[in-house]
């Protein structure tokens, strides 16, 4: 399985590809950093993001793509330029029909360090661990955009082991009860007939004795 991670930000942009599976080694297969000029407007540094991704997806051949989900933060201007910049891996997998996967950092720092809380140097020391590198990538987008990687190929490998296997037993299990009346009833086999509808009686009779009277106690003895 390949995941391009994606750490989206309208300055720099990280990415990194990463290689592997649930129980087998992972491999970087390219990081790097896409940065756009502050003095350009927001739609030429968005198009220029685009640009540079499209190159990734196109030259890498992912198999999903992987990228942060932005949250609430103080700077609401930092907000509004991670959130733009999201949107362009999402457009990417979008057109191409490839998955896409949305991970807090939280999720990210869990799947790496085994904390949730664990800080940027922590993250980076144990990325550099995992994918076996001589050197620590460089900056902290880029790690971020590997560790998105490495969360989705354990996280997404293990779901669909998951789904696989789910599907394997529903396969050989006989239908249940319900499933088999839906079948039926599709087909139009084995509907029962309407029952029959009760007809009103005068007053104290009952069927077949003209004026009987049945009276109940509670409990409904006679």
């Amino acid at each position: 399985m390949r995941v391009l991670g994606v750490d989206p930000g309208l300055t720099r942009c990280g990415l990194g590809v990463v290689d592997g599976g649930v129980g087998a080694p992972l491999r970087m297969v390219a990081v790097g950093v896409v940065r756009t000029p502050s003095s350009d407007s927001v739609p030429e540094r968005l198009l220029a993001l685009q640009i540079e991704l499209e190159d990734w997806v196109e030259r890498y051949a992912p198999d999903a793509i992987a990228v942060e989900r932005v949250f609430a933060r103080g700077d609401v201007s930092t907000i509004m330029g991670t959130a733009q910049a999201s949107a362009i891996p999402m457009l990417a997998a979008a057109s191409r029909g490839l998955p896409l996967a949305l991970h807090t950092p939280s999720e990210v720092k869990a799947a790496v360090t085994g904390n949730g809380r664990a800080d940027k140097a922590q993250v980076t020391a144990m990325i550099t661990r995992i994918l076996r590198l001589a050197n620590p990538p460089r900056p902290a987008d880029a790690a971020d955009a590997l560790a998105l990687a490495i969360c989705h190929v354990w996280r997404g490998g293990a779901q669909s082991r998951i789904a696989e296997a789910a599907a394997a037993a529903g396969a050989g299990r006989p239908p249940s009860r319900l499933q088999e009346a839906q079948r039926r009833a599709r087909r139009g086999v084995g509907t029962p007939a309407p029952a029959p509808t009760a007809t009103a009686r005068p007053a104290g009779t009952t069927a077949g004795v003209p004026g009987a009277v049945t009276s109940r106690t509670p409990g409904g003895r006679r």
